[in-house]
């Protein structure tokens, strides 16, 4: 890990992370708060916030992939971190005279900048990281995710207390502003110009579609994302009836299990960070491994009437979560050629989001039509065939890549 900390880009890189999580936690308790009180808790307008988060990884994550595969990363982060400041200042203005509904155009705005901005940092880290590092890279973004997983809502909820949301929208962009000024001091990575390339916009997209489909590892990759995002949207929504129907608890200790998960996904990102990059050529065993365990312990966690038991097994399914993730991202880059890590990134985010909401749709009509264990079975043998499906992954430069290569 030494070596990783020793990368000025990865330093940079963790710390636009750091201010960005900080921004966005900030933003996100502000808006539910601000909302809830607007609207007298209308679950309606709450779950909006929702749809403003998740609707934009539809619409732009294929472009914004593409674009980020045509447009100089470090300038598209830093235009990026630029919008979403002077927007949330924006909404912060718009609100001091009463037009409160605009801070849904906060959370909606921030969604779409990141369908630009996160695949172009996978562009640098490609560019600037060993096969070996990425990993690491990876499973450290995993951790500061998961760190804020536990952390983001106390910090947001503290803020907005002493702040309220003027001051708190205010902050946010200030945050932006000083996460864009980090990228400023990333090194530039060379595109071509438009003179240099040999379609458009829509002829990208549709070769980065193309790659996949001719990449029998990156289909495997795309049936593992969806897979998992059907299994895990099954159980998510019905965490609450495993803490009062499993353990017999009031809902209000569901709390306690959310954080025990959370501190799970930060052991997980620690862990991928630490071993994912010594386990090549055989990371198709570990990925298949941690699928497993991951189904097993969603049987675990169903099946048990015990508290600690279900402690233990929630902890485990957030390290086994985090640590596939990781495992699942850092394989997905090392797969692909650098020219290309923007459009695949936007052709499997989509669809690891919307089998994840499918999901969670089909949780509440399954649990009616059966029983919860029915459905977190269900689950757990949806990602166990993921786990046999993994056995088909070789993590090694594709058949394309070296033809590209070459």
């Amino acid at each position: 890990m030494k070596h990783l900390f020793g990368n000025r880009v990865i330093r940079l890189l963790l710390g636009n992370d750091l201010l960005d999580n900080i921004a966005i936690w900030i933003r996100n308790i502000a808006v539910l708060f601000l909302v809830m009180d607007k609207t007298g808790d209308d679950p309606v307008a709450v779950s909006l916030i929702t749809v403003a988060e998740y609707a934009p990884i539809f619409l732009f994550s294929m472009i914004g992939g593409t674009l980020a595969d045509r447009w100089e990363p470090r300038r598209t982060m830093m235009a990026g971190g630029l919008l979403s400041a002077a927007s949330v200042a924006a909404i912060a203005l718009a609100v001091r005279y009463g037009a409160w509904e605009t801070v849904f155009l906060a959370t909606a705005v921030s969604a779409i900048v990141s369908q630009f901005s996160q695949p172009s940092s996978f562009v640098i880290i490609k560019r600037h990281l060993k096969e070996e590092q990425i990993a690491a890279a990876t499973g450290l973004g995993q951790s500061m995710a998961a760190i804020f997983l536990i952390a983001g809502p106390v910090i947001g909820t503290a803020v907005y207390a002493r702040l309220g949301i003027e001051a708190s929208l205010l902050l946010v962009a200030a945050l932006f502003l000083a996460s864009t000024l980090l990228v400023f001091w990333l090194p530039r990575v060379p595109r071509e110009t438009d003179a240099e390339r040999s379609g458009g916009l829509w002829s990208d997209m549709r070769e980065g579609v193309r790659f996949v489909l001719r990449d029998a590892r990156l289909k495997t990759l795309l049936l593992l994302f969806a897979l998992l995002g059907i299994g895990t949207g099954l159980i998510q929504p019905l965490d609450i009836f495993i803490v009062t129907d499993r353990l017999a608890l009031d809902k209000e200790q569901v709390q306690w299990f959310y954080l025990v998960s959370g501190v799970g996904l930060l052991g997980g990102g620690v862990l991928a960070a630490v071993t994912a990059g010594k386990t090549r050529p055989n990371g198709h065993w570990l990925v298949a491994g941690g699928l497993g365990f991951l189904a097993v312990s969603i049987v675990v966690e169903a099946w048990s009437v015990w508290v600690p038991v279900t402690l233990v097994s929630r902890f485990l399914v957030g390290i086994a979560m985090a640590f596939m993730q990781t495992a699942l991202s850092a394989m997905m880059i090392r797969m692909i050629d650098e020219a290309y890590v923007g459009r695949i990134n936007g052709t499997l985010a989509p669809i690891m989001t919307g089998t994840l909401l499918a999901g969670s749709a089909l949780a509440g009509p399954l649990l009616k039509a059966t029983s919860l264990l029915a459905v977190f079975a269900l689950a757990a043998g949806i990602v166990a065939v993921a786990a046999f499906c993994a056995l088909r992954l070789k993590d090694r430069p594709s058949a394309v890549e070296a033809a590209d290569r070459a």
